[in-house]
């Protein structure tokens, strides 16, 4: 979720463009590794929407960064790396930590006491649309070609299929539905920084990665006392699905994420993009009996069509 792309999963995610620690045999087919990635991604719209059915979306978000935090620190430990030195890295990391979790974790858990983890799953999946519109209005290193910019035109027109514009929104809840894509937004911000920030820092993507979800952590440790009631129970379905949301789906997710990209390359691993959807609509109606109408489907497909699209590029130059 990262989504994004890495995200994301859009979402999902952080410097995947740094230096990478020496390669080693994964245990298991990267194929496997992608499913997995896909289903935990998928679900964690899910373990969000129940985790809100206990706790203050900004408690979901802390707990969710506090047991991904605590997977990464235990890997770093395991593997014997140390987190990134240097005030100029730290502060970097910890924008980074802001537009690609803070913000964006914490909108899609304000999003999902509105609307159905469904459409948030969808709406994930418009990230790389917003990176295709940022590098074509603010910043771009090389200049998109048609076909891509025709990939963001149809992919936004399927965002509007999603919500059923043309019969006001559809029944869905517009202010849910723009937090939730000001969240996928949000990773396409936070992306384009850190490919000018932190593309060549010299430090591991486990290093990374560590710094920038403590980080993260922190900000909302910070924030959610002041924002958020308390918690004062803690039923254990919601409990367990932020542990899952946080321990698989932020933790778990990026050594598995970064894995990918060093075996197979970013392109290969940010399809898992396209999966996200699917699986989130799919649990969303199976599990937790979400309402589904013909122009959702029919909208993502438009979507992930258009996503494709912006992230293909001319060989021509």
């Amino acid at each position: 979720m990262t989504s994004a792309t890495a995200s994301a999963p859009r979402a999902a995610a952080s410097t995947a463009e740094t230096s990478s620690s020496p390669a080693r045999r994964p245990l298991l087919d990267w194929r496997i590794r992608f499913g997995v990635l896909s289903l935990i991604w998928g679900f964690s719209f899910l373990f969000i929407k129940v985790g809100n059915e206990a706790f203050a979306p900004l408690y979901v978000t802390l707990g969710r960064m506090l047991f991904g935090t605590a997977v990464l620190l235990v890997t770093l430990v395991v593997q014997r790396e140390r987190l990134p030195r240097g005030a100029r890295v730290w502060g970097h990391l910890a924008v980074a930590a802001f537009f690609l979790n803070a913000l964006p974790f914490s909108l899609f858990a304000y999003a999902e006491l509105t609307i159905p983890s469904t459409l948030a799953g969808i709406c994930n999946a418009a990230s790389p649309l917003w990176g295709m519109l940022l590098a074509v209005v603010v910043v771009s290193d090389d200049r998109p070609s048609r076909q891509r910019v025709a990939g963001l035109g149809l992919g936004f027109i399927g965002v509007l299929i999603v919500l059923g514009a043309w019969q006001g929104f559809s029944g869905q809840d517009p202010l849910g539905t723009v937090l939730a894509l000001i969240a996928s937004a949000s990773y396409a911000v936070g992306w384009q920084y850190v490919r000018r920030t932190l593309s060549d820092t010299g430090h591991s993507h486990l290093s990374m990665s560590g710094g920038q979800l403590l980080l993260g952590t922190v900000q909302l440790a910070l924030v959610a006392p002041v924002f958020a009631t308390t918690p004062t129970s803690f039923p254990l379905l919601p409990v367990l699905s932020v542990l899952a949301l946080g321990a698989l789906g932020t933790g778990v997710a990026f050594l598995i994420q970064y894995g990918l990209v060093d075996e197979v390359g970013p392109t290969t691993a940010m399809m898992v993009t396209y999966f996200v959807p699917v699986i989130a609509t799919t649990a969303g109606v199976a599990i937790l009996g979400e309402h589904l109408t013909w122009n959702t489907p029919v909208g993502a497909a438009v979507v992930l069509v258009g996503a494709a699209l912006t992230q293909r590029r001319s060989t021509a130059r």
